[in-house]
């Protein structure tokens, strides 16, 4: 039985459906998927807080689901850009996970910065990585970094 570890890049999930599709992301239908394929041991969240009410009521849904929701503060830069950035929170929970008992990573991200992080947990855990992406908008190297590739289509949107 698979012993799964989901790790959500929400903003890069967030966006990417978003700007495809023009619809969200449905995690409801995502974790009734995984669950049926084995235990869910963990299922983290990553996001940005901004404290406004839309994206609180957000964030007790995903709770509710079953997902620990991370947050990080967003930041404003004196330039206008802004910053919230989870990629090396991810990669250390990922690593953390892959060194315990589970034996399946699933992550949701486009972002090509983790295709090296999926295989130094391949290489050194022999852990089974799977990707859920939107296909146009998923680095190449991630897609050929996991071991599946689940694109993300209207059957996982609302």
């Amino acid at each position: 039985m698979k012993k799964i570890a989901v790790f959500v890049d929400v903003q890069n999930i967030y966006y990417t459906t978003r700007d495809a599709y023009g619809r969200p992301f449905n995690y409801r239908k995502l974790w009734a998927k995984l669950a049926k394929q084995g235990e869910i041991f963990i299922a983290n969240a990553y996001a940005i807080n901004k404290g406004d009410d839309k994206q609180i009521k957000f964030q007790d849904a995903l709770k509710h689901i079953g997902f620990e929701v991370k947050l990080k503060p967003y930041i404003q830069r004196s330039d206008g850009s802004a910053k919230g950035d989870w990629d090396v929170g991810i990669t250390i929970d990922v690593m953390e996970a892959a060194a315990s008992e589970i034996n399946t990573v699933v992550l949701l991200s486009g972002d090509g910065d983790f295709d090296l992080l999926l295989k130094k947990i391949k290489q050194t855990n022999a852990i089974h990585t799977e990707v859920y992406g939107v296909p146009k908008l998923t680095a190449g190297s991630l897609i050929e970094a996991a071991d599946e590739f689940h694109p993300i289509q209207a059957d996982l949107l609302l």
